[in-house]
């Protein structure tokens, strides 16, 4: 596997409009998450299990203030 996913895999919210995004690529074993002002910066690697319960605790108010 690459470092990272063609350009392509990269998906970020319909609500991004000024450049300002997290971009996501879903692979098969692990997600990736990136700035899209630095795409060939750093990349955060989680594999599905810690995906799927980021997304539950942001569903759930976890990270709420």
């Amino acid at each position: 596997m690459p470092d990272t996913p063609d350009s392509s895999l990269w998906r970020r919210a319909r609500r991004c409009g000024d450049g300002a995004c997290v971009e996501v690529a879903v692979l098969d074993d692990e997600v990736l998450v990136r700035d899209s002002k630095d795409p060939q910066g750093p990349v955060l690697r989680f594999s599905r299990a810690e995906w799927l319960a980021f997304l539950a605790g942001v569903r759930e108010g976890e990270f709420d203030r």
